[in-house]
C-alpha cells in the first residue's frame, strides 16, 4: 500500500510540473510493450525511472533533491564511485532491506555491499536485465595527466523495460565501446566538461548508437543547444531536460 501511494504521489507531482509552465518538464512518459515507462529527471547524474510498478534510481545525489520524499528504491544503479555520483546519504533514504544496488567493484568498496557488475558484464536483476557498459576518458584529463575517470573502473548501463533498451551513459566520452552499442532506443550521454564529453563528442557518439531519443545530461555549464546543428539530418530526437 505503501509503495501504491508512493507511485501516485510521483505522479501528481510530475503532472503539476509539467502543468506549472516550466520550460523543462520534470517527468517524460514513454510507452513500451510492457507499459508505461515515467523518467523523472532529477538532476546532475540522477534519474529515477517507474516502470511496471517499481522504482529505479540512477546515482541518486542528495543536493538534486530531498531523497527522503521520493519513491524507496527497487532497484538503484551506481555508475561510479564519485561523490556527486555515490551520495551514501541519498542513497540510505531510498534503500530498503529489499532494494537490489548494482554498482562497480569500487563504489561497492565504500558502500559494503551490493551487486557488483564488471564492464561488459550482463545480468538479470530484479527482473531486469541489466547491461555494463565501459565509461572512462580517453582525452580528457588531470593536469597529472591521468585521465579523470580511468579505463576499468567505471560503468554504464544499458537497462530494458519492455522493449526499450535505455543506455544511461555515466561518466564516459565517445570511446570505441560507447560507439559499438547497437539497438539502443534512449540514451542519455553526459556533457560536463571537463570530465566527460564536449557536444561534438555526444553528436559523435550519437550518430553511431543512433537511439530514438538523445537525453543530454549531467551537463553543467556546457551550452546543449550546439546539439541540435551537429545532428542536424540523423533523425535523433533531442530532448533538453533541467539535467544540469
Amino acid at each position: 500500500m505503501l509503495k501504491v501511494l508512493l507511485l501516485f504521489a510521483f505522479c501528481v507531482f510530475g503532472l503539476a510540473v509539467r502543468a506549472s509552465g516550466q520550460d523543462h518538464p520534470r517527468e517524460d512518459v514513454i510507452e513500451t510493450s510492457g507499459g508505461e515507462l515515467r523518467i523523472r529527471f532529477i538532476g546532475h547524474g540522477s534519474l529515477m525511472f517507474v516502470f511496471g510498478g517499481k522504482v529505479v534510481h540512477v546515482d541518486p545525489y542528495g543536493s538534486q533533491d530531498d531523497y527522503s520524499r521520493l519513491p524507496k528504491a527497487d532497484l538503484v544503479m551506481i555508475t561510479h564511485e564519485h561523490g556527486d555520483h555515490l551520495d551514501q546519504d541519498a542513497l540510505a533514504k531510498v534503500r530498503t532491506d529489499r532494494t537490489d544496488l548494482v554498482l562497480t567493484e569500487a563504489a561497492a568498496e565504500k558502500v559494503g555491499g551490493g551487486i557488483v557488475m564488471r564492464n561488459g558484464e550482463i545480468k538479470t536483476v530484479g527482473g531486469f536485465r541489466i547491461e555494463a557498459v565501459p565509461a572512462y576518458n580517453i582525452v580528457h584529463k588531470r593536469p597529472s595527466g591521468a585521465p579523470y575517470h580511468p579505463r576499468g573502473i567505471g560503468n554504464g548501463y544499458i537497462i530494458t523495460f519492455g522493449e526499450k533498451r535505455v543506455y544511461i551513459a555515466g561518466d564516459t566520452e565517445n570511446t570505441p565501446e560507447v560507439k559499438a552499442l547497437r539497438d539502443i532506443d534512449i540514451a542519455f550521454l553526459p556533457m560536463n566538461l571537463p570530465y566527460t564529453m564536449t557536444p561534438a563528442m555526444v553528436a559523435d557518439a550519437a550518430r553511431a548508437i543512433k537511439p530514438e531519443i538523445l537525453y543530454p545530461y549531467h551537463f553543467g555549464d556546457t551550452d546543449v543547444t550546439e546539439l541540435a546543428p551537429l545532428l542536424k539530418g540523423s533523425g535523433i530526437e533531442i530532448r533538453i531536460r533541467d539535467m544540469q
